[in-house]
């Protein structure tokens, strides 16, 4: 019941936030700060039908567009989280080493409180992810976060399909507690996992080559269609993007070998906490990199981490995204950014694309959002100061033109909300009457990966 009550809250909230649809909105006098062009001072945005038209100075807009006055206040494109497990009802699937066939699509949750939440944080975008524990997990999916809508206005159409691919500690289960008589899921070591992986495409090749013949009329009947094969055959055509978790710079340069030996590249190396280690590797395989900005010595493989791995894998060419990887960290990736201007002294525009264009590009996202330009999607984040200030806080977060947060009908709608809360609680038909009214309100949601980072 208590969730009940909390989804009736946040659907009310979500109907009065997002209650301005697709139309024009002119965003005036505001330092926008675009991720592709540079910073520039006292700018105007136009959007229209969820696109930008126009930025300069003096813009007109129509008399029924909706007008943000962006004096004082900066602009920036919508955060892009690469690696995160929001709204998602599982994260693993842990029977087989191999589970190319499971889809994150299926365990989707629109009404995710964390969905607000990042929202809250400037971020409009993520690549959900399955979690860590096969050498092959599930297809990802690339979401908006349209708070409010149903699931399929959530999904990015033209986002090339991906796959979640592992390696390390939680592969091999090296903290799984075991029970008396039960045996090991293979892999159990590190060259165990590699093996896998070998393997997999061994097989996915040989399925395609099966196929290939069958389509050229050399053999006359089709083989058996295999659900964990056809995304392997779709990396090796280049039409599946490989995510792959991992920390320990020896294993991502064999899957970089890997990768070389089959014909595709990998397109993100995920945590990658000792990719500095092997950041000229990284670049000549065209591999991007998403890290975290600071965190680290959570366990024995991420203990070589360094704060400065961000500005080394940037000047040897490497393009790096900042992610979150938790429901908690995705709504402070603006700092996360800053932090790499400290640490290794990147251009600010450079730590910006770090949170927003970078990502886009490693997602294949970039032409339609990912910076402020004309003919991109209008996600937009205005903030109440310099986006890398620890005061500024998001005002206005929109996606394609639409508001789907804003933090002064939110504050306005609290006490409101408050009151809606008591009166649904009062009304818990199960609960004993000395109980009503006095349940304890929702707690954070825990880390949704288990704590598989």
């Amino acid at each position: 019941m208590k969730k009940i009550i909390l989804l009736a809250i946040l659907l009310s909230c979500a109907i009065g936030v997002s209650a301005q649809q697709k139309g024009e909105l002119l965003i005036k006098n505001a330092t926008v700060m675009t991720a592709s062009g540079g910073t520039l001072q006292n700018r105007d945005i136009l959007v229209r039908n969820g696109k930008i038209v126009q930025i300069g100075r003096d813009l007109k807009a129509s008399a029924d567009a909706q007008i943000f006055d962006g004096t004082g206040k900066f602009v920036t494109p919508g955060i892009i989280d690469a690696h995160s497990h929001a709204m998602m009802d599982a994260v693993n699937e842990f029977s087989f080493a191999v589970t190319s066939m499971a889809r994150i699509r299926d365990v989707l949750d629109p009404t995710d409180i964390s969905i607000y939440r990042a929202l809250a944080g400037g971020v409009t975008a993520a690549n959900l992810l399955h979690g860590s524990a096969n050498p092959i997990g599930g297809q990802n999916s690339v979401v908006k976060f349209k708070w409010g809508h149903p699931i399929e206005d959530f999904l990015i159409a033209d986002a090339p399909p991906g796959i979640k691919f592992a390696m390390g500690e939680n592969v091999k289960r090296s903290n799984s507690q075991i029970q008396p008589g039960q045996t090991r899921r293979y892999p159990a070591t590190r060259m165990g996992t590699v093996e896998v992986i070998r393997d997999a495409f061994v097989r996915a090749r040989d399925y395609k080559q099966a196929w290939d013949d069958y389509r050229a009329k050399k053999t006359k009947v089709p083989p058996r269609r295999d659900l964990e094969l056809e995304p392997l055959v779709e990396v090796l055509e280049g039409k599946r993007l490989v995510h792959a978790h991992g920390y320990r710079s020896d294993e991502h340069l064999n899957l970089l070998l890997i990768a070389k030996d089959f014909g595709f590249k990998v397109a993100t190396l995920q945590h990658g906490l000792e990719a500095y280690k092997i950041a000229p590797e990284i670049a000549k395989s065209g591999t991007g990199v998403s890290i975290f900005a600071d965190y680290w010595g959570y366990k024995i493989e991420a203990y070589d981490a360094i704060p400065y791995n961000a500005a080394i894998l940037w000047k040897n060419g490497v393009v790096v995204s900042i992610n979150s990887d938790s429901a908690e960290r995705i709504r402070r990736l603006n700092i996360d950014a800053a932090k790499m201007m400290k640490y290794g002294g990147v251009p600010e525009e450079e730590a910006l694309k770090m949170i927003t264009l970078n990502p886009a590009k490693q997602l294949g996202i970039d032409k339609r959002t990912g910076s402020i330009e004309v003919g991109k999607d209008a996600d937009i984040v205005i903030w109440s100061a310099h986006p890398f200030s620890v005061y500024a806080h998001p005002e206005v977060t929109m996606i394609e033109g639409e508001v789907f947060f804003d933090r002064q009908k939110d504050v306005a709608m609290r006490d409101q909300l408050e009151k809606e809360r008591e009166a649904l609680e009062k009304a818990e038909a199960n609960l004993p009457p000395e109980k009503r009214g006095k349940s304890e309100k929702p707690k954070e949601n825990p880390s949704p990966n288990g704590g598989l980072q």
